[in-house]
């Protein structure tokens, strides 16, 4: 099994759990193995796909996922899937809006 990386925040809770300072909250056997399925099928990656995206767009991704501390495709692959399962919550950004001009020309036009 591949070794997991735990950063400092990480280690002192297993730490604490290695110590019995804290408790899991699953109370049974099939309550675990529903969450460890869950979390394995959640995480297979077996399928490649393409896609096309502005560098506007792209970059405001990669910022994002600077700003949360993970790879940008697998924020994009995250963003997918919750959407895909219904539990895409919308935001505000911390990002500043970017203006594409169309507002502009409308006004203009």
């Amino acid at each position: 099994m591949k070794k997991i990386k735990l950063d400092d925040y990480e280690q002192e809770i297993l730490a604490a759990y290695e110590k019995g300072e804290i408790k899991s909250t699953i109370t049974s056997k099939s309550e675990l193995e529903k969450y460890r399925s869950a979390a394995h099928e959640t995480f297979i990656k077996d399928r490649r796909v393409n896609i096309r995206l502005s560098t506007p767009d792209l970059k405001d991704i990669q910022e994002k996922a600077v700003e949360e501390g993970i790879p940008y495709q697998t924020l994009i692959a995250s963003v997918l899937h919750k959407y895909i399962s219904g539990r895409l919550i919308e935001t505000p950004s911390r990002l500043t809006t970017r203006s594409t001009g169309r507002a502009k020309r409308l006004r203009a036009g």
